[in-house]
């Protein structure tokens, strides 16, 4: 008679076996991780700016900004701390798990295209790029991809430099922190914000939007949007009644605000105005977003700061009504 326990047996072995298989394929090896990043990014064409495109596009042109560096660099230094680099064309279990990940309307879907990551006892990186698939202006495409993936390399072989100087003077702890989040979903737009938190004592965020026509292949700025720099003053205008409402409701017993943001006289250079290319998005409801960093308009303790605009104070401005209702 047939040992069906040892059937057993020997079947959760070979499952086991194919796991642990099927595991080790999506564990790159450590020594190719560390230095040949930079291998993948020689075949990549990286556009200074999306200007080129914004201008194909007939968008007022946008400079990109650039990552701020928080410690003066130094050579790269990565030896002997675990660096796990993820791509989804170096595996194809992991590149399957990343379907998972929220679809954009019925054509265009973002991805996490590639994972940078450093955990030790005083160093921290969490560095992801993003990848957008499925608009049909492909050049578009292709250099927000090339720009995303290039600032994420970037940041990680400054966070590797400035890793290597600590080190060099003693030691320290520094941590990195860069993703993204999807602010609007439709048929319509897309509005996926991406953001850095670098920590070195205390923290400091960054946030960067860009805005998606999927339907014509656009990417939106914000002059592009409204028929005159007349924008300006008076979004900054309705921002500074807010912060002010804002601060009077937030008022404790004692009268002291819980809100406090940096606007009219004071000992801090109050908030005057937005600038012409200010951090916005527009949401599903077709309401504009306007967003400041941490410490831009506000002490660090309210982090990102946004406000949303009445579409009736800007309707008398607007190019048209497509986005903005």
């Amino acid at each position: 008679m047939k040992d069906k326990s040892k059937d057993k047996m020997d079947g959760e072995q070979l499952i086991r076996s194919n796991q642990q298989e099927e595991h080790g394929q999506e564990i790159v090896n450590e020594d190719m991780m560390k230095y040949k990043i930079t291998n993948y990014m020689e075949s990549v064409e990286v556009p200074e700016s999306l200007s080129e495109v914004i201008e194909n596009t007939l968008l007022t042109e946008r400079k990109r900004r650039k990552v701020r560096p928080f410690i003066k660099s130094f050579s790269g230094f990565a030896a002997g701390f675990l660096i796990l680099v993820v791509s989804l064309n170096t595996s194809q279990s992991f590149a399957a798990s990343m379907q998972n990940i929220p679809i954009i309307g019925s054509i265009v879907e973002v991805l996490t295209f590639r994972v940078y990551e450093v955990e030790t006892e005083n160093y921290h990186a969490d560095i992801v790029a993003p990848q957008i698939e499925g608009l049909e202006n492909s050049k578009l495409e292709a250099t927000i991809n090339n720009l995303y993936l290039s600032e994420s390399e970037s940041l990680y072989e400054q966070f590797e430099a400035d890793m290597a100087e600590l080190e060099a003077n003693g030691g320290g702890h520094l941590g990195v922190d860069s993703g993204y989040e999807i602010k609007t979903d439709t048929d319509q737009l897309l509005s996926i914000g991406r953001y850095v938190v670098n920590t070195v004592g205390s923290s400091s965020t960054i946030m960067h939007y860009d805005t998606i026509d999927k339907e014509n292949g656009l990417l939106l700025t914000l002059p592009s949007l409204f028929s005159s720099d007349a924008y300006i003053q008076v979004i900054s205008d309705n921002i500074k009644r807010q912060m002010v409402d804002q601060m009077k409701n937030s008022e404790d017993q004692n009268g002291d605000p819980e809100k406090i943001y940096w606007v009219g006289e004071g000992e801090i250079e109050g908030f005057k105005t937005i600038a012409p290319d200010q951090n916005f998005y527009i949401t599903d409801k077709g309401t504009l977003v306007i967003s400041f960093d941490k410490y831009e308009v506000a002490p660090g303790y309210m982090g990102i700061c946004e406000f949303e605009i009445p579409s009736n104070v800007l309707v008398d401005l607007l190019v048209s009504n497509r986005y903005i209702h």
